[in-house]
């Protein structure tokens, strides 16, 4: 009589290995997950919630929308369009302004990235443009706006390290509106598991060069690369601490919730 047990641990053998094949390929998109200029398609729906602003500790929930979009140019080179659309409701966030929901102002990145290094390095280049679609004075500056944006990472197994940054000048719109002079700088250090797991260290700073004030949150975020189907999503959620922010707010702690819809060319 032939036993069983052979074909049995084949089978087992088989199904073991297209599970560790399916883990891979899910830790290697949660892996291009964390560079801003993949050739992947994502849409992050990213939510928001800070206190502190003005003299009545008003709050703030903003839910960015951010479609990430590469268009391949030829074999060494790509173009990466990134969007920042917000989605904010806000109370008494200055004195005695009531609440207020709707969109903010719109930013539209474009990324020139050239083929990673051999090393791993990994950068991207372009402009930046700001549009006041804002429905409410509160939630926007009433400015047209442009500037440089550029980002340099580099990728090492599990780890992805970088930095975004760019600036940006407003040049139209309202004259009774401040003029807008920012700098935003966003170093982040990643680490993704082999089950997908992504853990996020960094900050999303800015400087205004108008009232000469800083804001620096430090943001620790996890998230996690899951299929629902064949549709691959990354859930995750974190807590920030304002180091420094403008005399009206944010201070003390705020927190995170992203769910991002991924889509392999």
């Amino acid at each position: 009589m032939t036993s069983i047990f052979p074909k049995y641990w084949i089978y087992l053998f088989l199904f073991a290995a297209s599970t560790a094949h399916a883990e891979e390929s899910t830790a290697e998109l949660a892996r291009k997950l964390s560079n801003p200029v993949s050739s992947l398609i994502s849409v992050p729906f990213e939510a928001d919630y800070d206190r502190g602003y003005g003299p009545g500790d008003g709050g703030k929930y903003t839910v960015n929308i951010q479609p990430v979009i590469p268009f391949t140019l030829n074999d060494d080179w790509t173009v990466i369009s990134r969007s920042i659309l917000p989605v904010t409701w806000q109370d008494d966030v200055a004195y005695h302004s009531g609440q207020q929901f709707g969109l903010g102002d719109t930013t539209q990145s474009f990324f020139i990235s050239p083929r990673p290094t051999d090393d791993g390095i990994i950068w991207g280049a372009g402009p930046m443009f700001l549009l006041p679609t804002a429905t409410d004075d509160l939630l926007g500056g009433q400015k047209w706006g442009a500037g440089p944006t550029v980002v340099v990472l580099k990728q090492s197994q599990s780890w992805t390290y970088g930095l975004l940054a760019n600036h940006l000048w407003s040049f139209a719109g309202d004259r009774d509106r401040t003029d807008i002079s920012t700098s935003f700088v966003q170093p982040f250090i990643d680490y993704t598991t082999k089950d997908a797991w992504t853990f996020e260290l960094g900050s999303e700073s800015n400087y205004d060069w108008q009232s000469s004030e800083w804001s620096i949150p430090i943001n620790f975020d996890v998230s996690k690369l899951v299929k629902i189907g064949d549709q691959p999503v990354s859930i995750g959620g974190g807590v920030r601490y304002w180091a420094a922010s403008p005399k009206d707010g944010p201070d003390g702690w705020g927190a995170r919730f992203v769910v991002t819809f991924l889509f392999t060319k």
